[in-house]
């Protein structure tokens, strides 16, 4: 069984099989994103035997929960639906895909667990997951593993870049060696691709097979008609009207200078309390990243945020682009500015990047107004802004907050920008296409040098 494209998911897998202790796993996150791709490869590879369920192509399997769940009983049901499946103890993964679609089955990893005869993933759209439920099901016997759309390091190796390629991206940081004009352009030209794109595997398998963009912009807003259907499938107790005027929002925001996201705009007279809900529903489902307003610049980042002050970003720049007008992805595409949009845009792909290394999203903007920051991250001791510019713009915020002795917990910046690797002394100018590595960048940084 040949795989196209190397996801990160891939060594988190053999990691999870190689290990002794390891419990039934759960890997949720988007749909279309590549979850059962990807367990589906690993199973094959590394099992002699494979049953795969998927609980909403195969409802009849969801009642084999039923008479309880003790594994014996829940394999004998499963075989007297399909008698052509067989358990060998030691050498069988079985793998239930769409997991939100029969609860019950968290239930059961307790049971498997205590077992231990069988490896067990389960796989889940968070679209649709009632995860309280998930998790109070079973708690303790399960492992977590959340998958996301592909970054850009995926997306290299798509297009063919060999590890040693991207560590030499890395050691560039490190030593804040500045690249050469073919390697900046080079590596420009693909952040643009894959801001463009996106991280959604069809669309990205499609523009490495056939070298271009042609269908990728119908891919993409086919994915997005898909979620509008999903959402009034899957948002039971709250208004899926209220939800669906949220996400079709979002850009419109985005376009706006401040870019904060305003119930009070989203609808003629709507009020906050009517939307109660709404956007944790869609940050859960894993279809935006909410940006949330710091109320101080100082440590420690979570419970110092006004949960009522927040930017929405799409998790998928790709699909930002793809729902904005016609002409925007061609602007893109031939490097043409398209006014607020591209400061948007670079932005919200830098959003999604920090999110798939793990962390949460913060901004600052002081009472006034007079000081700005897009998002802030830390290193052991130190809060550090993030400034993201569409060109090369003053940075006072920057400047301000790294000066000033109002902001003690800053020390030092990071400037994201169309520029050389550098380093002046209080903030770090990085190109775009290295906000992939940042993390691991502040984690083996010892000084600003």
């Amino acid at each position: 069984m040949e795989k196209l494209l190397k996801r990160k998911i891939d060594s988190y897998l053999t990691a999870w099989k190689n290990n002794p202790d390891r419990k039934p796993l759960i890997v949720k996150g988007a749909r279309q994103i590549g979850k059962t791709e990807s367990i589906r490869y690993f199973a094959n590879k590394n099992y002699q035997n494979v049953v795969e369920i998927n609980f909403i192509l195969q409802k009849q399997y969801t009642d084999v929960f039923d008479n309880g769940f003790e594994v014996d009983t829940i394999l004998k049901n499963i075989s007297l639906k399909n008698p052509n499946y067989s358990f060998i103890p030691g050498e069988t993964l079985i793998f239930f895909d769409e997991l939100q679609a029969c609860p019950n089955c968290a239930t059961s990893l307790k049971s498997f667990r205590a077992d231990g005869r069988y490896d067990v993933i389960c796989s889940g759209s968070m679209m649709g997951i009632n995860y309280s439920e998930i998790e109070s099901n079973s708690v303790g016997n399960k492992e977590d593993f959340e998958m996301h759309s592909m970054d850009f390091e995926e997306f290299l190796w798509a297009k063919g870049y060999s590890q040693d390629q991207i560590e030499d991206l890395y050691q560039h940081m490190k030593t804040m060696t500045p690249f050469s004009n073919v390697e900046y352009n080079v590596m420009l030209d693909s952040f643009r691709e894959y801001m463009i794109l996106g991280g959604m595997p069809a669309v990205v398998s499609s523009f490495v097979e056939n070298k271009n963009y042609s269908g990728t912009l119908q891919m993409q807003r086919q994915i997005l008609l898909d979620y509008e259907e999903d959402i009034t499938k899957y948002a039971a107790g709250l208004d899926k009207a209220k939800i669906l005027n949220v996400y079709r929002k979002i850009p419109v925001f985005l376009g706006k200078d401040n870019k904060k996201f305003q119930i009070s705009k989203v609808e003629r007279g709507a009020r906050s309390r009517e939307y109660i809900g709404t956007v944790d529903w869609l940050n859960d489902a894993a279809i935006v990243n909410v940006c949330y307003c710091m109320q101080q610049a100082e440590l420690p980042l979570r419970g110092n945020y006004n949960p009522d002050n927040f930017k929405l970003y799409f998790r998928d720049t790709g699909l930002l682009i793809a729902s904005l007008d016609e002409e925007v992805q061609e602007d893109l595409r031939f490097n043409k500015n398209f006014n607020t949009y591209k400061g948007a845009l670079y932005e919200n792909v830098i959003a999604d990047l920090l999110v798939k290394q793990g962390y949460s999203l913060y901004f600052y903007k002081n009472e006034k107004g007079t000081l700005e920051m897009d998002f802030f991250v830390r290193d052991a001791n130190t809060l550090i802004p993030i400034e993201v510019k569409a060109g090369d713009n003053a940075t006072a915020s920057l400047n301000t907050l790294i000066n000033s002795d109002d902001y003690e917990d800053v020390q030092y910046g990071i400037k994201f920008c169309n520029k050389n690797v550098g380093f002046n002394g209080k903030f770090y100018t990085f190109p775009y296409f290295l906000v992939f590595l940042v993390k691991r960048f502040l984690a083996e940084k010892t000084e600003p040098n």
